[in-house]
C-alpha cells in the first residue's frame, strides 16, 4: 500500500503548499511514484503548483519529474451508502485511484478544521505540521502561559490529531509519525527562537512529535510558484549559478526530506 504523507494544521501561510511540492518533487526525482492531492477545495494552492509546473515545463518544452495530482472526484448522490458523507467518499475514490500507482501520497490539508482534513488525519502514516517560528503559530499546538511560558494543554488541532490517532489504533493501522516543521526560522540565536524551541520541545515529549527544521524566509520560494518550480529544478531551468541564499535552501529541502525518514528513502540524496 502507498504510505501517506499528510501535511496538515489549522492555520494558513505557514507554509504547507510550499512544503507539499518540494517534498513530492524530492520523492519524485529519487525515483519514487507519488500521488498528489490538495484538500482545500476553495484556494487549491498545491493544485495550482502543480498546474502550474505543468503549464511551464509545456511552453519550455521541458520535462521534469512531477507529482501525478488528481482532483477529487464527484460522487452521486445515490451512490452513497446509508449515512456515509459524501466528502469522505470522495477522498476514499481519490485515495483507491492513487494508490495502486503510487509509493507515496501526499495530501495538503486547508487551514482550517473541515471533514476532509480530519479524515486525512487519521489517513495519515506521516504527519507534517509546519509553523511559523513564533508564539503566535505554537498556539495552534498548545496553550501557553504568558507568564511563565509553561504549557498548559493541547490545542483543539493537537486534540484532533489525538483523535486520528485513537482511531487508527482501533482499526489495527500503525502509529502516526508527527513531524513539526519550524518554517521561518530566523539566522540568529534570537531569545524569542530559543523560547519557542523550547517549549516544542517540552510540548513533544508531553503529546508525541519530532520536531525538524524546514524553510527559512527567503525570495525564491515565492518566485518559483508561478513557474511550479522547486529548488531542485533550478540547474535543469537553465540556472547554471546558485547563489549561496539559493544552496542554502535547496539543502534546507533535502534536509527535511531526510528528517522525514520515509520507508524506503535513503539518508542522503
Amino acid at each position: 500500500m502507498a504510505h501517506i504523507i499528510v501535511v496538515g494544521n489549522e492555520k494558513g501561510g505557514s507554509g504547507k503548499s510550499t512544503t507539499c511540492m518540494h517534498v513530492a518533487t524530492a520523492l519524485v526525482r529519487l525515483g519514487f511514484r507519488v500521488g498528489a492531492l490538495d484538500l482545500d477545495l476553495r484556494q487549491k494552492t498545491f493544485g495550482r503548483y502543480v498546474e502550474n509546473r505543468r503549464a511551464y515545463l509545456d511552453r519550455m518544452t521541458l520535462t521534469l519529474p512531477t507529482p501525478d495530482y488528481r482532483e477529487l472526484p464527484e460522487v452521486a448522490a445515490d451512490g452513497l451508502q446509508p449515512g456515509e458523507n459524501a466528502f469522505d467518499a470522495r477522498l476514499s475514490a481519490a485515495i483507491a485511484e492513487l494508490e495502486p500507482v503510487s509509493d507515496f501520497i501526499i495530501i495538503d490539508c486547508p487551514g482550517s478544521h473541515t471533514r476532509l482534513s480530519q479524515v486525512a488525519h487519521s489517513l495519515a502514516d506521516t504527519l507534517v505540521t509546519p509553523m511559523n517560528d513564533s508564539f503566535v503559530d505554537f498556539d495552534l499546538l498548545a496553550r501557553i502561559d504568558p507568564e511563565t511560558n509553561r504549557v498548559k494543554g493541547p490545542s483543539i488541532y493537537s486534540e484532533m490529531v489525538w483523535n486520528a490517532r485513537q482511531l487508527r489504533a482501533q482499526a489495527g493501522l500503525k502509529p502516526i509519525d508527527w513531524i513539526v516543521v519550524r518554517n521561518r526560522l530566523g539566522a540568529q540565536q534570537m531569545h524569542n527562537k530559543k523560547k519557542v524551541g523550547a517549549a516544542l520541545e517540552e510540548l513533544a515529549k508531553r503529546i508525541g512529535f519530532r520536531v525538524a527544521p524546514g524553510f527559512s524566509e527567503r525570495v525564491i520560494f515565492r518566485e518559483l510558484f508561478p513557474r511550479g518550480l522547486t529548488l531542485l529544478d533550478l540547474r535543469e531551468t537553465g540556472v547554471d549559478q546558485l547563489n549561496l541564499s539559493n544552496i542554502a535552501a535547496r539543502q534546507e529541502v533535502r534536509d527535511l526530506v531526510t528528517e522525514l525518514r520515509l520507508p524506503g528513502v535513503r539518508a542522503e540524496f
